[in-house]
């Protein structure tokens, strides 16, 4: 893995990222999806949407910190896990930005717009970007197989990301957040020992009389 500044934030950001999904997540649990204007206008559900957001965005600087580490373990499907899970992580984020900031303004101000059906075009962009999501992560827990990482862990993230598919719907989106963070702490272990096992082997020997 590449000893890069950024490079080493891999690791540590995932487990952020999986402790900030799967804590928004539990506390989204209680509230009913079904149920728009109370849901989005409780402010614990929206402080949980602004966690889950920035779980997001810990997921994007994971994909951009751990790029190294897959590519040179996975090669070009790791190419390949990478830009598909970006692309996805950005569309659903893009929905979920939407979700956590923009929908209780319009529970507040247009609630009967709940009672409408969406366009033709906002379907679409609501479909794509859950799909993008789903195939995106799936790609790169099959991407993680072909690496030293434990076979768990990348059929646990591809099971993530197929759930994934209704991640803003708590609690589709743990498996992942769990998968994920459980990525992030090998990564930080396996960096640790390199490092340790690194400076063991370069260490000063004693001269020979002495």
């Amino acid at each position: 893995m590449s000893g890069s500044l950024l490079s080493r934030l891999a690791g540590p950001v995932a487990v952020a990222a999986g402790v900030l999904i799967v804590g928004a997540q539990l506390v989204m649990l209680p509230f009913d999806p079904k149920d728009h204007v109370a849901t989005t206008t409780a402010v614990p559900f929206q402080l949980a949407g602004v966690a889950y957001f920035v779980g997001f965005l810990a997921l994007m600087v994971f994909l951009v910190a751990a790029h190294g580490w897959l590519e040179e373990d996975a090669g070009r499907l790791g190419v390949a896990a990478t830009v598909a899970a970006v692309v996805g992580t950005m569309a659903l984020g893009g929905d979920l930005w939407f979700e956590t900031f923009a929908v209780p303004w319009l529970a507040d101000e247009v609630p009967n717009a709940f009672d409408e059906s969406p366009t033709v075009l906002l379907g679409l962009g609501a479909l794509a970007s859950y799909w993008l999501f789903a195939i995106g992560w799936v790609v790169y827990g099959v991407a993680t197989l072909r690496t030293a990482a434990p076979v768990v862990i990348a059929g646990a993230i591809a099971v993530g990301g197929l759930l994934g598919f209704q991640a803003l719907l708590s609690p589709w989106a743990v498996p992942l957040g769990l998968a994920v963070a459980a990525l992030g702490t090998w990564l930080t272990r396996t960096r640790t020992a390199t490092t340790d096992g690194s400076a063991a082997g370069t260490a000063t020997p004693e001269p020979v009389g002495r």
